[in-house]
């Protein structure tokens, strides 16, 4: 993403060592990188039975020491990033913050609104409290696309081959839209349509040409592939054919289905989120 301002999140268990890739890429793309270390800090117990009205709940005696053992080790992690964004020559800022998981979207939201994406590192899979929130802040709460398990890879900024899995949904455009900047770096987009109904009211009469002649139009070279499913699941059938076709990252729209649906039943947005291998950039 070249000459970008990307916001990346990190916990404060972070490695150094973790960031050498997104540095180096950062470097050559003149990419400004923010960096939000995020900790979800010990709080007090709450004991509800035998409570008196009005009576304060008790606190470990530890409580306060933990909560200034996470600050410290949060506030070291922000000053190692720093350190190393200074020594590699990247442009970048380090802010840290020690917060409960559920004020995470309104957060991001916020610092979103000026960034061109946002980087979710791996580490924040460990808390899946914090992980849930960080990713639907980044995809509700802000106008940007987000980048999943692209802080140790050292292309997912600057991306070879892209394979966007492409409906005529209102979030898959959007997806592609935000990409669009990384799309006119890259050598090589493949547009896979899945199980398409060629048809003037669904996908039209020739479902990704569209998308396919506009992409050229901006300079991308181009490859539509129409994929069946064979009655598998989308999500499988997009990791299976984007390796097939090397690809460096996939672009894909996010819950075309409701949230509380994907849940339950399972759906595309939610296993390539739960993936971990493949960089994924992902738009509501």
């Amino acid at each position: 993403m070249k000459n970008a301002s990307v916001l990346v999140l990190v916990t404060g268990s972070t490695k150094p060592t973790d960031l050498d890739q997104i540095l180096r890429s950062a470097v050559a793309q003149r990419t400004h990188l923010s960096f939000l270390v995020l900790e979800d800090l010990p709080r007090p117990p709450v004991y509800a039975y035998g409570m008196e009205f009005y009576s304060f709940p008790e606190a470990w005696d530890s409580l306060q020491t933990d909560i200034e053992a996470a600050k410290a080790k949060l506030n070291e992690t922000g000053q190692t990033i720093q350190d190393r964004l200074d020594n590699a020559g990247s442009n970048g800022d380090v802010d840290v913050l020690g917060c409960e998981p559920s004020v995470l979207p309104s957060i991001i939201g916020r610092r979103a609104a000026t960034c061109d994406a946002v980087v979710i590192s791996n580490d924040l899979r460990a808390n899946e409290n914090m992980f849930r929130n960080a990713v639907h802040g980044a995809l509700f709460q802000s106008p940007v696309g987000v980048i999943l398990n692209a802080v140790s890879s050292d292309t997912a900024l600057e991306p070879a081959h892209i394979f966007i899995a492409w409906d005529t949904s209102l979030s898959a455009a959007r997806a592609v839209h935000a990409a669009l900047p990384i799309l006119k770096g890259s050598k090589e987009v493949t547009i896979g349509v899945f199980d398409p109904v060629a048809s003037t009211d669904r996908d039209g009469e020739n479902p990704g040409s569209d998308v396919a002649r506009w992409l050229s139009h901006h300079g991308c070279h181009v490859n539509l592939q129409q994929y069946p499913s064979g009655g598998k699941e989308i999500g499988d059938c997009i990791q299976k054919h984007s390796a097939e076709a090397g690809a460096d990252l996939v672009v894909m729209g996010a819950y075309g289905h409701s949230r509380m649906r994907q849940a339950i039943f399972g759906g595309t947005t939610r296993s390539l989120i739960e993936q971990a291998d493949m960089p994924v950039m992902l738009a509501h």
